[in-house]
């Protein structure tokens, strides 16, 4: 049988098309395999894995910074409450909580005849007693008669009155207000043989009340030294 024209035809279109594919099927290999093509392969490889390393030390990076403005903030609250209790120790920030209020009034007892009537008045020794056993009892703030008193603070007799930070002076009747354990405070001053109890002798009046809260406010003396200076920390004391 005789192919017509026609077919002819397409028989030889298919021959065509099948040339070019497989000519086309080679030379996209032969591209492929060509150094510049591989080459570029080979560094979009290595963009990729650095990208990845990249997003690696980025994630360790976000990791450390986190830490680091944790322990910041950790020691950021640690120095503050520092602070705080150097300035409660200092005196230089008022402060409230429980403790004990105690009054001194002179004796209404009138002395015998040929007795010193001073040992029925208030003395600044009588004061100071009162307060060193307050301290003694773990009292974190005291005030006299509404003035706070400091490491550095004197109980001196000028007449009739109480000289305390160098410039106050305070008369009598006398009120020490001592921030602490309220038992504690008040436990020290009545025990047997305490200062309460010598002072009674004299007919000293005292009086001792536990309280819930009170307020010591800040000290307001000088703060200058003379003579003490502080030391680095490298160096020692002599």
């Amino acid at each position: 049988m005789k192919l017509k024209e026609y077919q002819w035809g397409i028989v030889l279109v298919g021959l065509v098309l099948g040339l070019m594919l497989t000519m086309q099927y080679r030379s996209s290999n032969t591209l492929s395999e060509t150094p510049p093509v591989a080459r570029v392969q080979t560094l979009v490889n290595e963009i990729e894995q650095k990208r990845e390393e990249r997003d690696q030390l980025q994630q360790k990076v976000n990791s450390l910074r986190e830490q680091l403005d944790k322990k910041a903030t950790v020691q950021s609250d640690t120095t503050r409450v520092e602070l705080e209790a150097l300035r409660i120790i200092a005196g230089s920030k008022a402060v409230g909580g429980p403790g004990v209020e105690v009054s001194l009034k002179d004796s209404t007892v009138a002395p015998p005849a040929g007795q010193d009537p001073n040992l029925y008045v208030l003395h600044d020794e009588d004061v100071f007693r009162v307060i060193n056993e307050l301290k003694a009892a773990g009292a974190e703030a005291i005030a006299l008669n509404g003035v706070r008193l400091i490491a550095t603070s004197e109980i001196r007799c000028i007449g009739p009155t109480i000289l305390t930070n160098k410039n106050k002076r305070l008369p009598a009747p006398f009120t020490i207000t001592a921030i602490g354990n309220p038992e504690t405070l008040e436990n020290s001053l009545y025990m047997k043989g305490g200062v309460v109890e010598q002072l009674k002798i004299w007919g000293i009046q005292v009086q001792v009340r536990k309280k819930n809260y009170l307020e010591v406010p800040a000290y307001t003396g000088p703060t200058t030294f003379e003579y003490a200076q502080a030391l680095e920390a490298h160096e020692g004391g002599m």
